[in-house]
């Protein structure tokens, strides 16, 4: 397995006021609302900006931030992989949405994702 990760599917960003941010990228960025949802306590939103990965914009993140999130196709066995390598994941396994998930660090503290699309269709 060379390289791990299938896409990145979403930036994931924090945000200090959530409805002045929603309204920006709905409003002034024009960008298309996909979903924006209350649960877990938190208040996220997917915003389509162009092509690429869509923008989340999460009020539990902290602010400024963006959290690169990477699909894998077989997130059991990708993370059985890299911890062979060395790979340490920042807390236990999680759900999002879309599937089970995994957050971690590289060496400079940048933070990732990696998830499984199990839901492909969650928001449809």
């Amino acid at each position: 397995m060379a390289a791990p990760f299938t896409s990145l599917e979403y930036l994931y960003v924090g945000t200090s006021d959530f409805e002045r941010d929603l309204a920006y990228y709905r409003d002034v960025l024009k960008a298309d609302l996909v979903w924006n949802l209350t649960g877990f306590g938190a208040h996220v939103a997917a915003f389509k900006v162009g092509r690429g990965p869509m923008v989340l914009i999460a009020d539990h993140r902290p602010a400024p931030s963006c959290m690169p999130v990477y699909a894998v196709e077989d997130l059991d066995a990708t993370v059985k992989v890299l911890k062979k390598r060395g790979w340490k994941p920042q807390g236990g396994r999680i759900e999002i949405p879309n599937g089970p998930c995994y957050a971690f660090e590289d060496p400079s503290k940048n933070r990732f994702a990696i998830f499984e699309n199990v839901r492909p269709n969650v928001f449809r």
